[in-house]
């Protein structure tokens, strides 16, 4: 579940909704969509929410505006002496001095212009056969070709500003997973601490360490053991601190110690132990041994 989890908040939902994937990477989405149905739900749910912004961001002229450009057009064809080479350079001006036009951003309004203006600086010719028809419908065409590219502007930015969000959330919940960890770890270590069952076993320094120090506390009805280190020495590659319950002079394996715990980063959780007099900690090899190697004990202590 966590392998999906992290799918999900990589984006690649975002891009396939975006159409920014190749076919092979769409076809995987795809897969993993029929495959988790965690991942056809989200995906399901990205695509409604880039509908939804497109639609709540999209640019609806101002009503009197058709009927604006469309006089302007009429007055034109009716005028008793067309003049040759005659064009639409004035609905044009029109267009992009509307409310619309003004209310979009300028990278927009500029993109606009620079399709609609070299179709309207050719001439359009109009005699007195033509349908008035057909030019409505070429301003007609204009208009819907300024909104659009107004519409497409404002969709890839919200596209890009979709995407900025998701990887901020992600970013977001992986630093939330980390404190709520952490103060988890502080909870369980105060327990232990302030529980009076546990019995707190100081380990000193052996020759082999003599400034090393850990305290190990031990629950004699739960047989619950937790190591807490207060310096050890730093350990060559491949090698690993191991402790050591002696119950009656046999040693019994309570586990090997991570890496943060022998920098001193809080408490470890180690094995259960039944039963135990000492407690010794020995320098193993990486995943720790059966038996203790007596020649590399650091610390040791009696209950």
């Amino acid at each position: 579940m966590e392998n999906i989890q992290d799918y999900i908040e990589s984006g690649i939902l975002e891009q396939y909704a975006l159409g920014e994937l190749s076919a092979a990477e769409q076809a995987a989405v795809e897969a993993q969509a029929a495959s988790h149905p965690e991942v056809r739900a989200e995906l399901a749910q990205v695509q409604a929410a880039l509908g939804f912004y497109a639609e709540a961001h999209a640019i609806t002229p101002p009503a009197a505006m058709r009927e604006r450009v469309l006089a302007n057009v009429m007055a034109q064809i009716a005028a008793p002496a067309a003049r040759p080479g005659t064009t639409l350079r004035a609905d044009v001006d029109a267009l992009t001095s509307a409310p619309v036009a003004a209310a979009a951003p300028a990278a927009s309004r500029a993109a606009a212009e620079a399709v609609i203006r070299p179709m309207a600086s050719a001439p359009v010719a109009t005699p007195s056969g033509r349908s008035n028809w057909a030019v409505a419908a070429s301003v007609a065409l204009l208009l819907s070709l300024g909104a659009n590219l107004l519409l497409y502007s404002n969709w890839k930015n919200a596209n890009a500003q979709v995407v900025a969000l998701q990887n901020d959330q992600a970013r977001f919940a992986q630093t939330s997973q980390v404190v709520e960890r952490k103060l988890g770890d502080l909870r369980q270590e105060n327990e232990v601490l302030r529980n009076d069952e546990f019995r707190a076993v100081a380990l000193a320094g052996t020759k082999t360490a003599p400034t090393a120090k850990a305290r190990v506390f031990f629950n004699v009805a739960t047989h619950k053991v937790y190591v807490d280190v207060r310096s050890l020495p730093a350990l060559p590659a491949g090698k690993q601190y191991q402790l050591w319950a002696l119950d009656k002079g046999k040693p019994i394996d309570a586990g090997v110690l991570t890496a943060a715990t022998a920098t001193g980063e809080g408490l470890q959780h180690m094995k259960d132990i039944a039963s135990a007099q000492t407690f010794a900690m020995t320098v193993e090899p990486t995943g720790g041994s059966v038996g203790p190697t007596l020649s590399t004990m650091t610390v040791v202590g009696n209950i």
